[in-house]
């Protein structure tokens, strides 16, 4: 027992002292105290995406990192997106009815979020995407694939307001 004590201790340390890669203010950065979210514009004839989706970014914000809200005069940075495309692929083809049994809608965005203290971009991202599959024989319909795509893409935009270290 000893041994595996020698063996294990040193390990330990070294874990200990490495740490997880967080600083103690977390993974965002503590030079952005407020966000300005910009109303998305949208390249895509289906409307009331962008809405839904600025919507989810900004609950996404307030709930999920240390930024605060505020009007563009207020603001530290700007966080600009557009909706480049909502597209639907139909999968397996159900050989009676010819109605897909399963659907995937996906949704490409363009990302950017800007510091307006000095001009400088702190993410741009021009396609981001984000797929969602939907079984409309089991009653789930495109709005619910929109809205749980439109969640998921507002996830993985605000991810992208971590640091990078």
């Amino acid at each position: 027992m000893t041994r595996l004590h020698w063996v294990l201790g040193p390990l330990l340390l070294i874990g200990l002292s490495a740490g997880c890669g967080y600083r103690a203010g977390g993974p965002y950065r503590t030079d952005v105290h407020t966000v300005y979210v910009d109303m998305f514009g949208s390249r895509e004839f289906r409307r009331d995406i962008e809405f839904l989706l600025v919507e989810a970014v900004k609950k996404r914000i307030g709930t999920d990192t240390p930024y605060r809200l505020a009007d563009r005069q207020n603001a530290d940075t700007i966080l600009v997106a557009e909706l480049l495309e909502e597209r639907q692929a139909a999968f397996a083809p159900d050989f009676l009815s010819r109605q897909p049994r399963e659907k995937q809608l996906t949704l490409a965005v363009q990302v950017r979020w800007k510091d307006l203290r000095d001009g400088r971009l702190l993410v741009d991202q021009p396609v981001l995407l984000q797929a969602t599959d939907y079984v409309p024989p089991l009653g789930e319909s495109e709005r619910y694939a929109q809205q749980r795509a439109v969640d998921r893409m507002a996830a993985r935009i605000v991810g992208l307001m971590y640091e990078d270290w």
